[in-house]
């Protein structure tokens, strides 16, 4: 039997057993998958280059469509395809975030809606870019840091800057809505910066208060790329990330605010980050956040038939 396998430890992985294409060729899908397996840029434990692999092993135990309690049935007849990953060089990280910025357009332009598996989060820059010609672009981040560092040492690249590298550069990037804010270590001349731009900054201690507050301060009717930084999560729940924040997000709690965001705006991108599944040797991390992306996919695509 030369069939793939319907258990989650037979047959290739490739994202929810979506046929692989070559990014450039001649398909289309509505939603595409693209690994950037890219952790040279961190400030702490490597290991965020295993993820897009692990992203894709996990993704087989969640394969759509999927029948709820409820009875509705969800992904039914979505497409999906997966790119591959981008050849990234090892030590040339100029060419590497130009190499991930022609990847991601090529997705981009052959798909509805992307999946970016990183990587650390100084991918979203060059992944960003791909998207400068949409119109006034909002950015939803869940993070436990701000990542919108000047410079961490010595250079402007690192994972703590990719938004300030993309606010600087793409003048479509109106706004941006951090969620989850806290630890011990702030730049202050990056949240100035951040305030001053007029970001929205919601600290983990306001969501532990009032989460349907912080609902209310999502953005409504908008082109919004989503930002899903591991360490946003309580690291009891995700364990496998480089720089784990105690007090942090529960699962039900990102769903909701995911849920929310995809609700009531246009979702035109999505990247998971900072996920080091070597550093989770349960492998719990992997799966939850496979099935954080399945779940979300599933609130995004509830307007196509209608779109």
């Amino acid at each position: 039997m030369t069939q793939p396998s319907h258990l989650p430890y037979g047959g290739i992985p490739t994202f929810a057993r979506a046929p692989m294409v070559d990014p450039g060729g001649d398909w289309r899908a509505d939603v595409a998958a693209l690994g950037i397996p890219f952790d040279i840029a961190l400030g702490f434990r490597p290991g965020a280059r295993f993820a897009p692999r692990a992203l894709r092993e996990a993704s087989l135990r969640s394969v759509p469509p999927f029948t709820g309690l409820d009875g509705v049935t969800r992904l039914a007849g979505v497409s999906f395809a997966d790119a591959g990953d981008v050849v990234l060089p090892s030590l040339e990280p100029e060419l590497a975030r130009e190499r991930i910025t022609a990847g991601a357009r090529l997705v981009r332009s052959r798909s509805r809606l992307p999946v970016f598996l990183g990587g650390d989060h100084s991918v979203t820059y060059p992944l960003l870019r791909a998207f400068g010609d949409v119109p006034e672009l909002h950015v939803v981040q869940l993070d436990a840091h701000l990542d919108f560092t000047d410079v961490r040492n010595d250079t402007r690249f690192s994972n703590s800057s990719p938004f300030r590298r993309a606010c600087e550069e793409l003048t479509n990037l109106v706004h941006i809505t951090t969620i989850g804010l806290r630890g011990l270590r702030f730049d202050p001349e990056a949240v100035a910066a951040a305030r001053a731009r007029g970001h929205t900054l919601v600290p983990m201690a306001d969501v532990t208060a009032d989460l349907n507050a912080v609902l209310e301060r999502l953005p409504v009717g908008k082109n919004v790329y989503l930002s899903v930084d591991v360490d946003g999560f309580d690291p009891s729940v995700i364990p496998g990330t480089s720089s784990p924040e105690p007090d942090g997000l529960t699962y039900a709690q990102v769903m909701q605010m995911l849920a929310a965001t995809a609700r009531q705006n246009r979702i035109v991108g999505l990247d998971v980050v900072e996920l080091a599944p070597n550093l989770d040797p349960s492998g719990r991390s992997e799966l939850l956040m496979a099935r954080l992306i399945m779940e979300t996919l599933c609130e995004a695509s509830t307007e196509w038939d209608s779109a």
